[in-house]
């Protein structure tokens, strides 16, 4: 089962059942630029379990072209990055905890304490572009994921991110 997104607004593939992470945030933590079912503006970045992993799905608009011609703007795979990693490291979280997201409690967010992006090769426009994370490690309030954006099976970009479990 599959969710791809354009940024211009949410479309979900055909047959798509599962529940993204960010449908389940708390409302105050539903307002991110990325990810948050709440911004009328955002992207709305959707984030599901691949197995052990993550992954996310997006087909950029036009509008998120580069100073390449027919290309992503760095600074969008940037912040695909940003979104599906802290998504994931909540993720993690609750799964390591034994909770499923959204459940009773006190609820898990994290946010970017460092993200380490490199650009392997351009990315194209006007194909999916698949964001998937990883786990390395949980440690405390730490958790560091690993990234990958690829398209059409090409790895065009990974990334490092160690996000902080938010606290009040």
């Amino acid at each position: 089962m599959r969710k791809s997104m354009r940024l211009d607004g949410f479309h979900p593939r055909e047959n798509e059942m599962s529940i993204a992470f960010q449908d389940v945030y708390a409302e105050k933590f539903s307002h991110c630029y990325g990810c948050g079912r709440n911004n009328p503006a955002g992207h709305h970045l959707k984030s599901h379990w691949d197995g052990d992993d993550t992954v996310a799905r997006v087909l950029p608009d036009a509008k998120y072209s580069g100073g390449v011609p027919d290309h992503v703007y760095g600074g969008l795979i940037a912040s695909l990055f940003d979104c599906h990693g802290a998504a994931s490291a909540a993720a993690f979280s609750y799964r390591a905890e034994g909770r499923e997201m959204g459940s009773a409690g006190e609820p898990i967010r994290y946010v970017t304490a460092s993200l380490k992006v490199d650009f392997h090769k351009p990315t194209p426009m006007g194909t999916e572009l698949v964001i998937k994370g990883r786990l390395r490690s949980i440690e405390g309030r730490k958790v560091w994921v690993e990234l990958s954006l690829t398209a059409a099976g090409q790895v065009c970009a990974s990334a490092e991110m160690l996000a902080i479990r938010f606290k009040e």
